[in-house]
């Protein structure tokens, strides 16, 4: 339960940092915050395991799960201008 409540406040700040450093005006709730900060660090995780940034079974760091919210926020962003 504990690492549970770990992976949710780590995708909530992860979330709430990449909505900080990208810039514009992103209607994301706290859930969608949460979720987009955990996919940001799952994005992260297999990105450096692709490029052998992390063996397999390491997590992405801080700034790699941040980076890898910001450009899910971007891909999201560009989603909702075509619609």
């Amino acid at each position: 339960m504990m690492n549970f409540l770990g992976i949710v406040l780590t995708g909530l700040i992860v979330g709430l940092l990449a909505r900080a450093i990208k810039p514009g005006d992103d209607r994301l709730g706290w859930l969608m915050t949460m979720l987009l900060g955990v996919a940001g660090s799952l994005v992260a995780t297999y990105v450096g395991v692709a490029m052998n940034w992390y063996e397999q079974g390491e997590t992405a760091g801080w700034i790699g799960s941040v980076v890898g919210a910001i450009a899910l926020l971007v891909l999201y962003d560009l989603l909702q201008r075509k619609s």
